[in-house]
This record gives structure tokens, C-alpha cells and sequence, in this order.
């Protein structure tokens, strides 16, 4: 670990979405000279840089100096920032350090780390791993899940634990470090971000520097049911355990049988810490959904509106899907092209769902599969211009008894700045047809 103080650090990526914003106040307080460099102009990034206000930071907008890369004593680059960028290849050959937010943190923390990832739930069972460990211990949850925690350090103690959400972007940072959490979960393996990492092998790969660092006093806990991932064990230094999805279910006020296996994942880290299933149960039926994830965001007139905006992924959509009924979904699906398949996806909406509304950058390829798979004219087709439009057919196509799952299976970026505006808008848009009797 440098010492920051006084140090020329450029933080590479500012973000929409604000990933930049806690590794740039933190670096502040640490009495770095910080320079903030995103492509993205003033404007597009409003909401983040308003978050900055009154620190002394330079802000390079709208394209990258290679001055502010070469001249740096350490570069700190966001996870979504393509690690391949000619002014970071450019500073790789002369020799910059360069650094992540989840890296500096790692570094510097003090106490024992969970870590979890996986394509689908690892943002659910975090929350829920923290949780059941808040009962009998001070927990700090962090990471992927949305909150950066470089700003608690001083507060972590060694007899704390630290729960961090880590997505494949993170994790291809870490490999740098050559560290891995204490405890690792991975929740399971599907398609995703094909776009960044190019084949399955890659994506696979970098999940694995979850585990591929530890010693043998480490834990690896695995799906038994998932089979991407159950041979991961011979792969690991230390101890392995699997938790199985299917075990004795806990009650939950969480709907959908996904909520079962993140429920049974978490446990699975808790018991590593001595918690009994009692204390998991009371903490797992307090537990609420997390915002954007299969969130009930409104009802009425019989129909029940559900926000899973966060949902980014063909097997995301699946996991909601089959929560419900079979044809009582009216989903709304689409959004920017991540390179993934949606032929499995196509087939289970052509059997669970009531209608389908598509929108969005990949709107046809995912209206193709579906009719791909269905036989008649069930479930129905639409196409939609805007969100906006296709929750109105959305309400429209649905009746009492029907749900209306907003779960679009890809990344946001093609008509939102990120999910939580796609997420919001759709609450949004369910309230008003709800009072204006659309459906």
C-alpha cells in the first residue's frame, strides 16, 4: 500500500451510475491531489458530480487527456471502464500503478471478508448474509450491491466482518492483488457480459478470482445443483462446502423459489460463524426485497406490478418468471445488447408467460425467440417504443389475478442512465395507470 498523501491520482471513470464517487472522496481525505477523467461530458453526469461538491477536485470531462494517465502516480479505474483503453494501455507500458476502488479497500481492511458472486442472486444473498450475521455480529456490507466502503474504514474493526457483493468486473480487477476474501460463495454460472469478456471461459475465469487466491484455511461454498460450477472445487486451496438449493425451505415474505436458494445460500455462510437455522429463520423472515429486485412496486385493480429492473440477464428473467403462476406475467423485457443468447430465455417465456412487451436495442432478437419456441399465438407479442408505452400495453394485456414484471434481462444503457432510473420510471408509470384505470 502507498501512501496517498499528496500523491497525483487519477480516478478513471466518474460514472452515471456515481461508482466513482466514494473512491474520489475518500482519496480526497487521504490528502491525494485527485483528478476525476470520464468521456462522458458535464451534463450526462450531473447527479455525480454534485456529490463532489466543495472537495478539490479537477474534473476532465468529455474525453480522456492521456496527460492526467501518464502523469499520475497511481490510476484508479472503475470496474466498467474497458481495461484495454489506449490512454490505460498507454500508461501500462510506462510503468502507472493502477488501482481499483475494491482493490484500495481490500488492501487497507482490517477484518475477515465474505465474498460473493455469482450471474444471478448475489446481490440478494449479500443482504441477506448481512442480516442473519447482524444478529451476533457488527457487519458491514459493501461492494457490487451499491455501497462504497473506503469511507468506513476507520470504523471496521478486526473482530467485525465485512460482506462484499463482487461482480465479474471487480473481480478482474482483484487479480491484481492476488487476494481472495476469507470465505467465498458463487451462487451459480450463467451467460453474462459476454460484450466485456468475450467468451464463456473468460467470464468463468474471472469469477474464479473469488477463490483463486485463498490458502488452505480458507472456505469455498458452492451450488450443488449448479453444474457450471460444482467441479470449481478441484480448483480450490482450501476447504470446500456446498449448499443445497433444494434443502428444508424458510419462510419468507420474499416471493419466487430463487429467494429459497439465495435463503439457503446465505445460511450456508452463516453457519461458517457459528449461526444456528433458528437464527437465520427469524432474521431471513424479517428480510425484504431489495430495491429494483422483484420489488413489489404497486397494486391495484387485482394486478400487482413488479420492479426487477436490476434483472440484466436471459437467466435473471427465467429465475422471476417462474416466481409467478404460469400465464399470468405480462413481462417487459429489452435493452442493450450484452452479446448473450436468449433462445433459453425465449423458451420459457413461450411457456410461463401471458404476453411478452419488448422494447429496447435488443427488442427484436428477444421477440425472435420467443416465437421461436411458442406454438400458437400464446404468450402475445408486442413492441414498444418506450418504457412508458409498454407499461400502458402492458396494463392493458393484463387482468385480475395477472402480474405485470418489468425484468428486462439486459443492461440499461441503450435508453436509461442505469438501472435505478429504468427501475424508478417503471414505478413510476405502474402508479399512474393504476389511477387511470388502464389496465
Amino acid at each position: 500500500m502507498i501512501d496517498l498523501a499528496g500523491k497525483k491520482v487519477t480516478v478513471v471513470g466518474l460514472g452515471r451510475f456515481g461508482g466513482g464517487i466514494g473512491v474520489t472522496q475518500w482519496l480526497c481525505g487521504q490528502g491525494a491531489e485527485v483528478t476525476v477523467s470520464d468521456r462522458a461530458m458535464a451534463g450526462d453526469l450531473t447527479a455525480s458530480i454534485a456529490q463532489l461538491e466543495g472537495l478539490d477536485v479537477a474534473l476532465h470531462l468529455g474525453e480522456h487527456d492521456l496527460n492526467d494517465f501518464l502523469q499520475a502516480d497511481l490510476l484508479v479505474v472503475s470496474p466498467a471502464i474497458p481495461q484495454d483503453i489506449p490512454p490505460l494501455q498507454a500508461a501500462e507500458k510506462a510503468g502507472v500503478p493502477r488501482s481499483s476502488e475494491m482493490n484500495l479497500f481490500i488492501e487497507r481492511c482490517p477484518a475477515p471478508i465474505v465474498g460473493i458472486t455469482g450471474s444471478v442472486g448475489k446481490s440478494t444473498t449479500t443482504a441477506m448474509v448481512g442480516e442473519i450475521l447482524a444478529a451476533d455480529h457488527t457487519v458491514h456490507v459493501g461492494g457490487n450491491i451499491g455501497k462504497s466502503l473506503l469511507g468506513d474504514l476507520e470504523a471496521i474493526k478486526p473482530d467485525h466482518i465485512v460482506v462484499l457483493e463482487l461482480s465479474s468486473f471487480q473481480l478482474d480487477q482483484v487479480e491484481s492483488l492476488g487476494v481472495s476474501p476469507k470465505i467465498s460463495l458463487v451462487t451459480n454460472l450463467t451467460p453474462n457480459h459476454l460484450d466485456r469478456h468475450g467468451t464463456m471461459d473468460a467470464y468463468a475465469r474471472a469469477k474464479q478470482n473469488i477463490f483463486r487466491f485463498q490458502d488452505d484455511s480458507s472456505v469455498l461454498i458452492l451450488n450443488s445443483a449448479d453444474e457450471a460450477t460444482t467441479g470449481w472445487g478441484d480448483l480450490a486451496p482450501g476447504r470446500v462446502e456446498f449448499f443445497d438449493p433444494h434443502a428444508k425451505p424458510f419462510k419468507l415474505q420474499v416471493t419466487g423459489r430463487h429467494n429459497q436458494y439465495n435463503a439457503q445460500a446465505a445460511w450456508a455462510i452463516a453457519r461458517e460463524f457459528g449461526v444456528d437455522r433458528q437464527t437465520a429463520a427469524d432474521a431471513l423472515w424479517e428480510f425484504q426485497s431489495l430495491s429494483h429486485r422483484l420489488q413489489l412496486a404497486a397494486e391495484g385493480r387485482g394486478v400487482k406490478y413488479y420492479n426487477d429492473s436490476k434483472c440484466t440477464t436471459p437467466g435473471g428473467l427465467i429465475v422471476a418468471l417462474e416466481a409467478f403462476a404460469p400465464r399470468t406475467a405480462v413481462v417487459i423485457a429489452g435493452g442493450s445488447d450484452k452479446n448473450v443468447s436468449f433462445d433459453e430465455m425465449g423458451a420459457a417465456i413461450a411457456k410461463l408467460a401471458k404476453a411478452i412487451v419488448v422494447i429496447g436495442a435488443t427488442a427484436d432478437k428477444i421477440a425472435a425467440s420467443v416465437e421461436l419456441s411458442r406454438t400458437d399465438s400464446t404468450p402475445e407479442i408486442q413492441k414498444a417504443d418506450s418504457l412508458q408505452t409498454a407499461v400502458k400495453i402492458a396494463s392493458s394485456l393484463a387482468i385480475s389475478g395477472d402480474v405485470v414484471l418489468l425484468s428486462p434481462a439486459c443492461a440499461s444503457y441503450d435508453m436509461f442512465t442505469n438501472y435505478q432510473q429504468r427501475g424508478d420510471l417503471f414505478v413510476r408509470l405502474a402508479e399512474e395507470c393504476i389511477a387511470e384505470g388502464t389496465q
